[in-house]
């Protein structure tokens, strides 16, 4: 038997991410997964222009930065075992030992050198208010929680400038802003920030901070996700101005304060301008704009693909970085440096300089003893007209002439993609004997606005390609044994699983993970359920019950023949436990198959970043259900 990657090799990926440089160095953060201890470790590693070598000794250092000088390199970390508290310490680029300078509360979400190198701007969360001394919870405001972070009420991130020197620390900006980014320019704070985040959730906000005063130089109806000050007084904007909602794209603009005019760069190009695909074993992201002669460099998601590109002032796009694979993180110094991996090859670094490219790392080289399956590309061509991309991966000891089990692989969003990325879950599956099916159906990321356009319409358009790219695989490839198909999905993909197994029966098992059942008390309950809700579905639940019940997969709970796996964890604010509960209540109420599988301590993000032992006991439950339900007799 072929050796095939199973649930529990997750503890030998390394996870390669946050890339900064300074001319021909860089420092870039690695981070292993240790299934034994249940944690994940990270360390920096620099490169010096001709070697890689291991640059910092604890175990969880990252979110590295140069200094203007290059001199020091600024990072994050946690070495006091008993404190709860974020690290921040600088070290010699030439090496030495590393300095501790502060810590913060509630940690770090990002640092910057001021542009003499003599300080560091770190936005960190804060209380803006005193809060009781006792474990009751007096919330007067939303969101109260957020996935992830757990409780958010009454806090802020702000900016703290720490001088290296002496150690003192000064908040900056005021604490009534919610900071996202930061830049210095000509002496000047420039930075992102949310004004109100219960009313206008989505808009973000570009401000100039002036004596102890912020200035706001966009006019509160978009989200500025980054940015870059020009010497004009101008800027450019990585934004999003929201005309469709969340179907809208994030471009790349030219914005001028004075006149308030904002020019679109990337009109010729449909496309968001950052990775919305999907992937399980994914280091820390660091994708900034980059200004570099003239061009701004980005990363935007093209159909199955994340590639690097950039614009100039003009408007002329080019891809600089292309080929079936997702670019992760980049800087450029002297040359580009960046991080990419595709279907069957985890995350590497590589460099690009004269038009070449060389690999500069195999942190997961190991990968070569084992047999994958490579994605198989199809066209599917829906009943209305429109190309949908979709792949099969056969079984890793396939044998022509034998009849498979298949999964059908459902993607979350519903605005992300599957494409040339690293999926560890659907290789265990094809270690385990089944065919792996999955699309981008209508709704999904990287074919422009109409294609991601499914607002009002869940369980609609999107339902039918999915539909018509498992009848399009059973009809092409004859080694699915169509009596054996089941399906899984989180998030969306758990909605739209739910959805599925109330709508058909031709499916013969179903797993479905972080979902939402009942859109009315997503609204209420979640994060962001009060604004994404609406947006999604229409209106609120005063004014469009029928339709946020119409909508609902609970609704069609009687339907449900399809034996179903439920997996939820209990800190999922994005879809919170009651999404599970009240489904799984329905369904055993009705005397339907159902289980429910409840991790505790985790989020939304169990499958990405939950505690290593989780994410392998989540896998072995999909597996072993699918095994159950589809290979039995």
């Amino acid at each position: 038997m072929a050796k095939g990657l199973t649930e529990k090799d997750l503890g030998k990926f390394k996870l390669v991410g946050n890339i900064d440089a300074f001319g021909r160095k860089l420092v870039f953060q690695v981070t292993e997964i240790s299934v034994e201890k249940d944690d994940y470790f990270s360390r920096l590693y620099l490169y010096d222009g001709r070697k890689i070598k291991p640059f910092t000794s604890g175990k969880k250092d990252g979110n590295p930065r140069f200094s203007p000088d290059g001199r020091l390199i600024a990072f994050t970390s946690k070495r006091d075992k008993e404190s709860k508290e974020a690290e921040l310490y600088v070290i010699p680029t030439d090496g030495g030992e590393a300095r501790l300078l502060t810590k913060f509360k509630y940690g770090i979400k990002d640092l910057r050198f001021t542009e003499d190198g003599k300080s560091i701007a770190v936005i960190t969360p804060i209380d803006i208010e005193k809060k009781p001394n006792d474990d009751v919870h007096v919330i007067k405001e939303i969101p109260y929680w957020f996935n992830g972070v757990g409780w958010v009420y009454g806090r802020r991130s702000v900016v703290y400038l720490l001088d290296i020197e002496s150690g003192r620390k000064k908040r900056l900006t005021p604490k009534e802003l919610d900071v996202g980014t930061i830049r210095f320019h000509k002496g000047k704070l420039y930075f992102t920030a949310q004004e109100d985040r219960e009313k206008n959730p989505r808009v973000s906000d570009l401000y100039v901070l002036e004596g102890r005063k912020a200035r706001k130089l966009t006019p509160g109806k978009w989200s500025v996700q980054d940015f870059i000050p020009l010497d004009d007084g101008t800027f450019i904007l990585k934004a999003n101005t929201l005309e469709r909602g969340f179907a809208t794209n994030t471009h790349i603009y030219h914005y001028n304060p004075e006149t308030g005019e904002l020019r679109k760069l990337t009109k010729d190009l449909d496309r968001a301008a950052y990775n919305s695909l999907n992937c399980d074993v994914r280091g820390a992201q660091r994708a900034e704009l980059v200004l570099k002669d003239g061009w701004i460099y980005y990363v935007a998601t093209d159909g199955p693909r994340a590639n690097l590109f950039r614009v100039n002032l003009e408007g002329k796009i080019e891809r600089v970085i292309g080929g079936d694979r997702s670019v992760e993180s980049f800087a450029i110094g002297d040359y580009i440096a960046f991080t990419a991996q595709d279907a069957v090859t985890p995350t590497e670094l590589y460099i690009f300089r004269n038009g070449k490219e060389k690999k500069l790392t195999d942190f997961n080289g190991w990968i070569k003893d084992y047999k994958l399956s490579k994605p198989e590309h199809f066209k599917v061509k829906a009943s209305d007209g429109v190309e949908i991309d979709a792949w099969i991966m056969k079984p890793v000891d396939f044998e022509p002439g034998k009849k498979y089990p298949a999964v059908l692989e459902i993607h979350g969003g519903p605005k992300t993609a599957y494409g040339y990325s690293f999926m560890h879950e659907f290789h265990v599956l094809t270690t385990r004997g089944f065919v792996v099916i999955f699309s981008n159906p209508r709704g999904s990321d990287g074919y422009g606005e109409e294609f991601a356009d499914i607002r009002e319409h869940y369980g609609e358009r999107d339902y039918q390609d999915i539909m018509e790219v498992v009848d399009k695989a059973i009809k092409r490839f004859d080694f699915i044994d169509p009596e054996r198909i089941g399906v899984t999905g989180g998030s969306y993909g758990g909605f739209m699983t739910n959805w599925i197994v109330g709508h058909t029966k031709r499916f013969k098992a179903a797993v479905t993970q972080r979902s939402i059942s009942n859109w009315v008390s997503f609204f209420g309950t979640t994060d962001i359920g009060y604004f994404f809700a609406p947006d999604q579905i229409g209106g609120d639940p005063w004014n469009n019950l029928d339709g946020y019940w119409e909508k609902s997969p609970l609704k069609y709970a009687p339907n449900v023949e399809t034996p179903l796996l439920i997996i939820h964890s209990t800190e999922d604010y994005r879809c919170w436990l009651p999404e599970a509960l009240q489904f799984f209540t329905a369904l055993r109420y009705l005397g339907k198959t159902v289980e429910l599988a409840i991790f505790p301590g985790e989020n939304h993000d169990l499958s990405r970043g939950g505690k290593p032992k989780h994410r392998v006991r989540r896998l072995e439950l999909i597996a072993e259900w699918m095994e159950r339900w589809l290979k039995r007799e």
